[in-house]
């Protein structure tokens, strides 16, 4: 299982599986439209391994271009990365939403059905849960009550793997529930660069830092939690990646299944906890204001990661503090 064909590649957390695929001796065949990413981001995964990705421009809705990609490649396996994750923007665009995280996925499932490719990682998301009662979320957890339309998105592609593996278990499949994934790699040439107002709070933490925005707004200082602020299971993006490598491994060493995974790294960060690392590790202030609670958010969120460790053998490394001075060099690298 040596080629891995990556929708989404340039985009923040397909940019950083690219370079680990990359230096463990996978080839990557990539497919992105730049909705929400940069050109640039593949000519910088060359500069950190000295490897190019074979790459498309073309949107995963277009079956076309995925009858090109497959035809003129050997594929062993997919990793999806292709989706709209803004949990606000969700909220304004539902049909937009759906349309491109679970239409796109059903004509890849069908295109790849027609090549005989059946070995799937899917990025799926922590929303899945909605809010749950029991903390910390191991996989058993009830998932269905979701809060905003980007996570019944990631909610309706489960339940379409679940019921095409059901109909043929040569599948295999491999979820991962993401949580808050944060910071950017060592180098500092590629990290979380969004297009336009960043919806999530690591960039917009870091773009105050250096003054391009004025001032962070803190969603809500009335959730049920030790300050107030929502809570959130972040992980550094460079430990989300490998994760990726572990998971292309369980589906080579299974042949078939259905695998879901959560990666986290098991513990609550709240806002303001958030903040004022930031502040400490790079010595920086920020400015912010508390405003009105955001639509669809839910207070706390935080992994059990135990099955990822028994299963996947990975774990998270990095801390808090790494997470946030990588994203502040990145940023201040590429201003």
């Amino acid at each position: 299982m040596k080629n891995i064909f990556v929708t989404g590649c340039s985009g923040y957390i397909g940019s950083h599986t690219c370079v680990e695929l990359l230096e463990n001796g996978y080839n990557v065949i990539g497919l992105d439209n730049f909705s929400n990413s940069k050109p640039v981001v593949l000519d910088k995964i060359f500069k950190i391994t000295g490897k190019r990705i074979k790459f498309y421009e073309g949107n995963m809705l277009d079956k076309d271009i995925l009858n090109k990609i497959f035809s003129e490649n050997t594929i062993d396996a997919v990793i999806d990365f292709a989706a709209f994750k803004s949990v606000g923007d969700s909220t304004k665009k539902p049909i937009e939403y759906y349309i491109n995280n679970v239409s796109s996925v059903l004509t890849l499932l069908d295109v790849m059905k027609e090549y005989n490719v059946k070995n799937l990682i899917f990025s799926s998301s922590a929303t899945v849960y909605g809010e749950s009662k029991i903390m910390p979320i191991t996989e058993e957890c009830k998932i269905g009550n979701t809060t905003n339309p980007y996570g019944t998105s990631k909610l309706y592609v489960e339940g379409i793997l679940q019921d095409l593996y059901t109909s043929d278990n040569s599948w295999n499949i491999c979820i991962f529930r993401y949580f808050n994934p944060v910071g950017a790699h060592k180098s500092s040439l590629i990290g979380e660069d969004p297009t336009g107002i960043p919806a999530n709070l690591m960039p917009f933490i870091s773009k105050v830092a250096i003054g391009e925005n004025d001032c962070l707004n803190v969603f809500g200082n009335d959730y049920d939690t030790e300050d107030g602020t929502g809570v959130r299971d972040y992980i550094h993006i460079m430990d989300l990646a490998k994760a990726h490598i572990n998971g292309l491994k369980k589906l080579e060493n299974d042949k078939n299944g259905m695998h879901i995974y959560n990666l986290g790294t098991g513990k609550g960060v709240s806002v303001l906890e958030m903040i004022n690392t930031f502040e400490k590790v790079n010595n920086v202030k920020i400015n912010y204001k508390i405003t009105e609670r955001r639509p669809g958010d839910i207070a706390v969120c935080y992994a059990d990661t135990t099955k990822a460790f028994k299963e996947l053998n990975w774990k998270a490394i990095y801390n808090l503090e790494d997470m946030c001075r990588d994203a502040y060099n990145y940023v201040t690298l590429n201003k």
